[in-house]
């Protein structure tokens, strides 16, 4: 595999002792402390607690009752023989029933089984779903790592640029000395030298505010005070075909198929509804009365049942009919979400890989440039101390390495950030 370094060797701008912080260090931070992934791992336990037989409803259930009542009557009983009369005010009486009853679903158009598979297909999209965080977590920080870096060769750069004005300035009052240079010449390079030392403290500022941002990506405190590596590698070997084959191996693409799968399971269900259901139970049942008059005294039963219920859906005004017609309905908008978001990710793959092309070539000309910027500055101050380059030259070849360093700096940015969009949308992210 061709893979292409990027260093900036430029000289330092902040002595100030840091933290380093490395690529793969941040990266395992952003996991651990990210809130979105412990929310998402909530939902996979709570997923895979519910993916269970017993709220599929195909296990027994078993359930308990009892009641226990107690009454005052007044009783007036008249039979033909005088002898047996009752009549007797605030007669207490007594009612107790408790039952113990197991029912099992033998039959409901196999809705259980349809509902126990969309209990496993959600469990299993709620980690696909994890996963889709994880690499745009990781794709997240390596790019705010990458913009660090680019943010701060950028200040390193004007940082040398600073030390070529003040070996202008210094060339120039030794001229002064011997009478070969003016104040106005002083002046300029004076100006000149503040005028780079503003930018660079604008441009510190800006590297501070990326790492801030890094910072918070990794749930840190932003007040820390990190330092990253100015060198980072980019992947030559990518290839257009091989990209586009491995979005099907994408979290999202396949959290799609999987919601298809789910909508399909949920039109079973629905259609379920429509069949008869078969229930079968065993318990025990006790009931006893007590009275303190009348024609009975007492009066307790008890004993076990055995049942077996059948329940046949005639008409409900078509309302699992029409159910079962927008399930099929969502079943198809799944589908079509999904063809949308393969056609949206192979277009992104195409325009990415042509700007990392784009790119990549780029890279290897800007750092052609930049040497030659180089040593166009170097030649110019020689010829400048020698006094047949004027201080526009100094200048102009000061600015011409600036903009060839930092075209550098962008481009190879770019290219790598390209390559992160790449992997991470063909599921090949790592670090």
């Amino acid at each position: 595999m061709k893979k292409l370094i990027v260093i900036f060797l430029l000289s330092s701008t902040n002595a100030i002792a840091q933290q380093a912080i490395s690529l793969p260090d941040a990266i395992n931070t952003a996991l651990k402390n990210s809130l979105d992934i412990q929310v998402s791992k909530n939902n996979i336990e709570a997923n895979s607690i519910l993916n269970n037989y017993g709220v599929a409803g195909g296990l027994p259930l078993v359930t308990s009752s009892g009641t226990n009542t107690e009454t005052i009557t007044s009783i007036n009983q008249k039979y033909s023989d005088p002898s047996r009369n009752t009549k007797r005010n605030n007669a207490a009486s007594n009612s107790f029933s408790a039952n113990v009853t197991g029912s099992i679903l033998l039959y409901n158009g196999m809705r259980v089984t349809s509902t126990k598979k969309r209990l496993e297909e959600l469990e299993q999209q709620s980690r696909e779903y994890l996963n889709s965080q994880v690499q745009n977590i990781i794709a997240s920080v390596m790019t705010n790592y990458y913009d660090i870096v680019r943010q701060q060769s950028y200040a390193r750069l004007l940082g040398e640029t600073i030390e070529v004005s003040k070996k202008r300035l210094d060339i120039i009052k030794a001229q002064q000395n011997v009478g070969l240079a003016n104040n106005a010449d002083i002046f300029q390079a004076q100006l000149d030298l503040n005028a780079a030392t503003q930018t660079l403290q604008s441009q510190l500022l800006i590297v501070q505010q990326a790492k801030t941002d890094l910072l918070t990506l990794l749930t840190l405190n932003p007040k820390d005070s990190i330092t990253v590596l100015d060198t980072f590698t980019i992947d030559k070997g990518l290839l257009l075909d091989s990209v586009l084959n491995r979005l099907s191996t994408n979290a999202d693409i396949i959290y799609a198929n999987q919601q298809i799968k789910i909508n399909e399971l949920i039109s079973k269900e629905t259609a379920a509804q429509r069949y008869p259901s078969v229930h079968a139970s065993l318990g025990y049942n006790y009931n006893r009365n007590k009275n303190a008059a009348g024609f009975t005294l007492l009066n307790e039963s008890y004993g076990p049942f055995a049942g077996l219920s059948l329940s046949i859906p005639i008409y409900n005004g078509s309302a699992y009919k029409r159910q079962q017609q927008v399930a099929d309905i969502n079943t198809k908008n799944a589908e079509l979400q999904r063809d949308i978001l393969i056609r949206d990710y192979s277009a992104n793959v195409v325009k990415q890989y042509e700007a990392y092309i784009n790119n990549l070539n780029q890279v290897e000309a800007e750092q052609k440039n930049y040497k030659l910027a180089q040593q166009l500055l170097d030649l110019v101050l020689q010829r400048f101390q020698l006094r047949v380059a004027t201080i526009i030259d100094v200048r102009v070849a000061q600015q011409t390495l600036e903009d060839a360093g930092n075209r550098l700096i962008n481009v190879s940015y770019a290219a790598k950030a390209t390559e992160i969009e790449l992997k991470r949308l063909s599921n090949t992210l790592t670090f």
